[in-house]
Order: C-alpha cells, then structure tokens, then sequence
C-alpha cells in the first residue's frame, strides 16, 4: 500500500476535431516527471473523465483509446515512464464511461502502466481513517448511467455530449479564431449566451457588428430620448431636451450626426418594444410546452452536474455512512474546492481544461466577454508526524491571448470571478482510539 497519494481529475484527453488540442501537455508531463522522481511509496490517482470518450465518434470501442494515444503520444510516453515507479490508478467518470464496460481497456491501459479500477468509489486507508474517493456523476441524474456497466444504458448527458460538444468541435476549425473547440471550459447553462458572444465579437460582420455596438452602447441614451420624444408628443414637456439642449446645438454639425444617431436608434427601439408585447407572449407559452415536456430551462442547466450542494450532501452520506472516513474527493463539476466539516475535508479536484468566465462589460448592453483561465492542481495526501496532511498545490499557466481588442474595451477594469481560494496545507487527526474530537486545522 502506498504510503502517500496524489489525486487530480478531469483531464478530458480527446474528441471529435480540434477537441484533441490538448493545451497543458507540457505542465501536467512536467507534473509527471516530478511524480517520477519521489520514489515508489506513492500512488497516483486520476478521478474520472481522464478520456473525452463520448466526444470522440469517429471511431468505436477499445480504438478511442488508441486514437487518443496517437495524438497524445508524449503524454502517454510520459505516464508509461512515472507508471514504472508511481503506481498510477484511473478511474472512470462519465466521458469515459466506455472504461467500465469493455474489458478489454485495461490491457490497453495497463501497456502505459495505467491501472484502470471500474468501481465507482475507491477507498484508501491512512492512519485509520479512509480517504473516499469518486467522480462524482453517480450523484447526477442526467450523467449517471442507469446500468452501470452496460455500455448502453447511456444517460441523458451522452447524447447531448455527442451532439453539441463532438458536433461544435467539428466544426471549430472553420471560424474566425478557433474558439467552438473551448466549449467544454463553458458551464453548460452559459453555452448559449458564451455562442452569442462568439459570434457577435469574432464571427459577425466588423459593419454590422458596429453598427450593433452603436445601438447598444447608446441603448441608455436612446431610451430617454424615446420617452422625452412621446412625453413631447404627448404635450406633457414643451421639447424633447434629450435631443435639443445647449450642449447639442453648440456642437454645430456633429451635434446633428448624433441627433440623427439617437433618432435612428429611436425608431429601433419603438419596433422592439412594440415586437416585445407578442414576442413576451409566445415564450411565455413556449415555456410552459417545454416544462410540460421536462425541457425547462433548470433542467438544461443541469446537464453537467447539479451544483456544489448536492455533492456536498453526498459527502455527508458517505460521512454518517462511513464514520472513519476523513476525506471525501470527487471532480466532474470542473470546481476546485476544498471545505471543513467537524473534522472531515471535502475535496473537489478540479479540471486541467481551460476554464471560461464570464465577465459583464462595463459600457452599454453588448454581450458579455469570456476570460480564460488555467487552475492546473492537484492534492498531495501524506502522513506528517502522526497526522494527515493534504497540501494543494497549483501549476501556473497564462493562457495565449485571444481576446480582440473591443472585448478588452467593453470590460477595461473588470475581471474574471476570483478562484475559490484553497489553503496550502491542511491537517486531519489520524484515527482517535478513545472516541475524541477530532478537528481539522491548516
């Protein structure tokens, strides 16, 4: 048994197109290599979703992984090498759900020193107490297979996996900006607003695209001039002093351009808003045919997980369940986290995807601009003195620059949400004979 552990998760190795871009190969071989060089009391600990199998639809079977190999040759050279000194276990999550259905993967596997494990929770013992650990897609309806084990129970995420995600990676490559292939850094309820901002800043047309901008960025303006207008119309004030005040009429001939700008945009609005009384009714109604259908927009927010609770109240389970377990680990949600609860540790071990955030610009009404970012990190389990340590540890990457100039515009001042933070050392008691408190401190 080792005598400490590593525990990463959510690699999503492959897919469909320029899903096979993989951007922190030269980190996590770095990681490896290290790993390699500690000796062999170590075990690593891959929790799920290491393999982006139902992205991947060109080929069936035991080939995916031979296709992923063949992309990724460095990193699987690598694995191979830190596999000779590390043990190296891989479990399966729901991308890679093919795993526990084919035994013929853990041959193929194994010829990379990769220990495939197919059960849904691993358990690890330290000091007397257990290290619980899973993927995590068992507590989410719409990834967790029905039969588990049976590579045809699929659940409802598959096939929208298969769909959007291999279908938008297809296509990504025919875009101003190779962007559709980071559809997998996106939360899913974001997908269609993250399109809509794609499309507006690096697919639309630079004349309607400014012409757009224009309108938005005077959406304010406009719609005060539109009420002094009908206000004036209507005789209640003398004149539309949006539009006709000191200011305006001292600017001579550009004053006039802007009058003609902000009428334009007038007439816009007038026809949208008198569009909107219809258009409010018929989604209205739509909305309704789609819950009666279980199609509602909650429901398509959960697709890639149920939110933070619901793997926290599966921690708890396994706690009462389980009471010598002291840590409870799992990915799937992408969100690095790791919270104390009466001397136990719940742990989410994150992605080596790039992560999207939206950030809402500063001026106007125009889309909203994604910031991305690397969280690259693993936990390190060992004893310490007759305790349990678990140090956080992260890889610093910057990633490329690809946001256009009007993107950093919109939000000049504004950044991305600020990373969960995680502390770097955490101390759990070992096993407490006589039945004490135990308490978790940093």
């Amino acid at each position: 048994m080792a005598r400490d552990y590593y525990f990463l998760s959510d690699l999503h190795l492959g897919g469909d197109g320029e899903l096979q871009q993989c951007d922190y190969a030269e980190e996590f071989i770095g990681f490896l290599r290290e790993l390699a060089a500690k000796g062999t009391d170590s075990e690593l600990i891959v929790g799920g979703d290491t393999f982006g199998f139902w992205e991947l639809t060109t080929v069936e079977g035991v080939t995916k992984f031979d296709e992923i190999v063949a992309h990724h040759q460095t990193i699987f050279d690598q694995l191979k090498a830190t596999g000779e000194t590390v043990r190296i276990t891989v479990m399966v999550g729901n991308h890679d759900y093919d795993l526990a259905c084919d035994p013929a993967f853990h041959e193929r596997l194994l010829a990379y020193n990769l220990h495939l494990d197919t059960a849904i929770s691993l358990q690890r013992q330290m000091l007397g107490r257990t290290i619980w650990i899973e993927h995590g897609q068992q507590a989410d309806p719409f990834n967790a297979s029905p039969d588990y084990g049976n590579l045809y129970a699929l659940p409802v995420g598959y096939y929208i996996t298969e769909t959007i995600v291999a279908g938008a990676s297809r296509h990504s490559a025919f875009g101003r900006g190779n962007w559709l292939k980071d559809i997998r850094s996106v939360a899913t309820e974001q997908v269609p607003d993250w399109g809509m901002s794609n499309y507006f800043y690096r697919e639309m047309g630079w004349v309607v695209r400014g012409v757009i901008a224009l309108f938005l960025l005077m959406l304010t303006l406009t719609g005060l001039a539109l009420a002094a207008e009908l206000l004036s119309r209507a005789g209640l004030i003398n004149v539309n002093y949006i539009l006709h005040n000191p200011v305006i009429r001292s600017l001579g001939f550009v004053g006039n351009i802007f009058i003609a700008i902000v009428f334009v945009n007038m007439l816009i609005l007038f026809f949208m808003l008198v569009m909107a009384i219809p258009g409010a009714i018929v989604l209205r109604d739509l909305r309704k045919t789609l819950t009666r259908f279980k199609l509602g927009i909650g429901s398509i927010q959960s697709v890639d997980g149920l939110g933070n609770d619901t793997y926290l109240a599966r921690a708890r389970t396994v706690f009462k369940e389980n009471p010598d377990t002291a840590i409870y680990l799992f990915g799937h949600t992408h969100d690095a986290f790791l919270e104390q609860e009466d001397g136990r540790v719940i742990i989410n071990m994150g992605t080596w995807l790039k992560i999207l955030d939206r950030v809402p610009v500063r001026f106007g009404y125009l889309p909203a601009v994604y910031y991305p970012s690397f969280r690259l990190n693993y936990f390190h389990v060992a004893e310490d003195g007759g305790e349990i340590a678990i140090r956080y540890v992260e890889t610093p990457k910057t990633p490329v620059r690809e946001l256009g100039l009007l993107q950093r515009v919109v939000t000049l001042g504004r950044k991305p949400p600020e990373k969960r933070p995680i502390p770097a050392r955490t101390v759990l008691p070992g096993a407490d004979p006589v039945g004490g408190s135990q308490t978790a401190r940093p």
